[in-house]
């Protein structure tokens, strides 16, 4: 894998700081982190369900795979080099129960966070 694309939610605060964090880090993979839903992520991924991308992490490998919720997460922390061992611990069946619950928590944090929407988490209509 030489590259991931993460889509994140842009309007929430939890997903723009984790953003900020996941490009502070070295990175053995590197990371693009585009909007989910812009018109940059429809372009380059124009078969992906880009509604869902506003609910849950998603990220593309260079090859097409997509990754979801929490093997989204553990794909990111993967492509860094200080946490590639805890990937790689996460992904057993001693660790999933604790990435799941970190995305859990961090999905509810989010939750309880998020700003109204007022119009403005509906994906918008493509021309036709």
């Amino acid at each position: 894998m030489q590259r991931l694309t993460v889509l994140y939610d842009a309007q929430c605060s939890l997903c723009v700081h984790l953003r900020h964090w996941l490009l502070r880090q070295r990175q053995l993979v590197p990371l693009e982190l585009v909007p989910a839903a812009s018109e940059e992520a429809r372009r380059r991924f124009p078969a992906l369900d880009h509604g869902s991308t506003l609910r849950e992490i998603t990220v593309i490998g260079d090859r097409g795979q997509v990754y979801r919720s929490t093997a989204a997460w553990i794909v990111c922390l993967w492509a860094l080099a200080e946490y590639r061992p805890r990937a790689h611990w996460l992904s057993t069946p001693a660790g999933q129960p604790f990435a799941k619950v970190t995305v859990l928590a961090a999905a509810k944090y989010r939750e309880i966070t998020a700003a109204p929407c007022e119009g403005r988490c509906e994906l918008p209509v493509a021309p036709g």
